[in-house]
């Protein structure tokens, strides 16, 4: 891997880089090495951020809706010149292969695409006044105006893409953010910074900050000039966030432990090689990656020898390695209780792969695994898939919804009345027929239910979640 030249990077601050008086070691997941040495913000620099934020709301909510999507569209030229370069900090900083890095960059324009469109779109409704007793005469409407300051707390393992999801929309919608990334991922987040204030982003717009949820998160949630919290995380954290954001508006993208229905399929082959990229891609570290498949029992066998086809022929290694699917995990730890999950289960219950070098965790697949194991009930985020049978329809409905997460799941089958079945049935935020649960375009509503988390994301859903809706009547008569 070859290396990075290490930097001691700054805050982002009312359009100014700061100094920061401590650091930490940024560590490479994949090869162990320091990569950059980064700012550690206390309460009195999350205080100056967020005065720098709310200093710059008349700013930004002056700007007409054309000056938003220009900065946008300028956001989108440059990080389409600068493609092959994020896609090498996703690689240093969290292990993405990168082939998949430079997917997570395409939709990291496709999104702020997206901001700079619905931009343009922002408007309010005439209100039929006349349509109570007293109303006629009166002329009533809507407008959507911008909330004001925005928490954007975002996770490691879509640095890009997750914080255009909270960026994009907020400032379409006028609002000014401070940003806390991932303290794994803050390289992507400087360069997204920079990004926007060579677009023209008006200074204090955007503001960025480091360190611990305990210091730095915290601060953010419970500042009284904070009106918004977007968070994407683990559950305890959103919980958490909940709790102390009082009266605050909270969007929280939470955890999974997404699921597949084989009820039918012409071609299970694709259907395995769909579900093998779904698991096993990054490592699985997706909040909507394959986890639970349930196969209709005449189709097990089949499955599974075309699963096991695929699974052979993953590449695990080096994420700079063009051919590389899966590699380290984002912490060691965390590929340490991985191991432990697999080990709960019997010898004979591993059907592919189990072993852990490090921090990578080899492709693995369980099958015929009870609801109280680990791999069943809790989000695994690693690269792992537990495959059982299923006799019924009604008991692969049962399956899936025995989960106390609710993101998104997919369903093969080829009978319209069950796809129309398991979109009303399924207890998820997205049902995707014929297709993985890992299917996502950045401009649907994406959310889940359950410990899964509140609000949508989508950039003109995030938006609603973003704006303030104000009526205005006139009384003509």
């Amino acid at each position: 891997m070859i290396a990075m030249e290490v930097k001691q990077h700054q805050f982002f601050i009312n359009g100014e880089w700061i100094e920061g008086e401590k650091h930490y070691d940024l560590i490479a997941p994949y090869n162990k090495e320091v990569i950059a040495h980064i700012p550690l913000a206390d309460e009195d620099t999350v205080e100056k951020a967020v005065a720098s934020a709310k200093a710059a709301t008349d700013k930004m909510k002056k700007l007409t809706l054309l000056e938003r999507s220009t900065i946008l569209e300028k956001v989108v030229a440059i990080f389409t010149e600068k493609q092959e370069e994020c896609a090498k900090i996703l690689a240093f900083e969290n292990a993405k292969p990168i082939q998949m890095a430079r997917g997570e960059i395409q939709r990291t324009i496709e999104t702020y695409k997206f901001a700079a469109e619905e931009a343009k779109k922002i408007a309010g409704e005439v209100i039929p006044m006349d349509a109570a007793k007293n109303g006629a005469g009166r002329f009533g409407f809507t407008k959507k105006e911008p909330l004001g300051v925005i928490a954007a707390i975002t996770p490691f393992n879509f640095p890009f893409n997750l914080v255009a999801h909270k960026l994009g929309p907020a400032f379409a919608m006028g609002n000014t953010v401070v940003l806390k990334p991932a303290s794994q991922t803050p390289l992507s987040a400087i360069m997204t910074a920079k990004i926007f204030e060579e677009a023209g982003l008006p200074g204090g717009a955007l503001n960025l900050v480091f360190g611990s949820g305990r210091t730095v998160g915290d601060a953010l949630v419970t500042h009284e000039d904070i009106k918004m919290v977007t968070f994407t995380g683990s559950v305890p954290v959103g919980k958490g966030i909940r709790e102390k954001a009082g009266l605050k508006r909270v969007t929280l993208e939470l955890g999974s432990n997404s699921a597949v229905i084989l009820d039918h399929a012409d071609d299970l082959a694709e259907v395995a090689a769909k579900c093998a990229n779904g698991a096993f891609s990054y490592s699985g570290q997706t909040c909507i990656s394959v986890q639970r498949v349930y196969v209709k029992d005449k189709f097990y066998d089949a499955f599974m020898d075309a699963l096991t086809k695929e699974v052979e022929d993953i590449k695990v290694g080096n994420p700079l390695h063009e051919d590389t699917v899966v590699s380290a995990l984002i912490h060691e730890q965390e590929a340490e209780r991985v191991e432990k999950w697999i080990q709960e289960v019997s010898k004979e219950q591993v059907a592919r792969g189990g072993e852990r070098s490090g921090s990578v965790i080899q492709p693995t697949v369980l099958t015929n695994i009870d609801s109280h194991f680990s791999v069943i009930r809790d989000e695994a985020f690693a690269p792992i898939m537990v495959v059982n049978k299923y006799e019924t329809w009604e008991e692969a409905v049962e399956l899936v919804n025995d989960s106390q997460y609710g993101l998104q799941a997919g369903v093969f089958t080829d009978s319209l009345q069950k796809a129309f079945q398991a979109v009303d049935d399924l207890e998820v935020g997205g049902v995707i027929i014929n297709d993985i649960p890992t299917y996502r375009v950045d401009h649907m509503p994406y959310g889940g239910v359950k410990n899964s988390g509140t609000g949508r994301e989508g950039i003109r859903f995030s938006m609603d979640e973003m704006s303030e809706l104000k009526l205005g009547v006139m009384n003509l008569n």
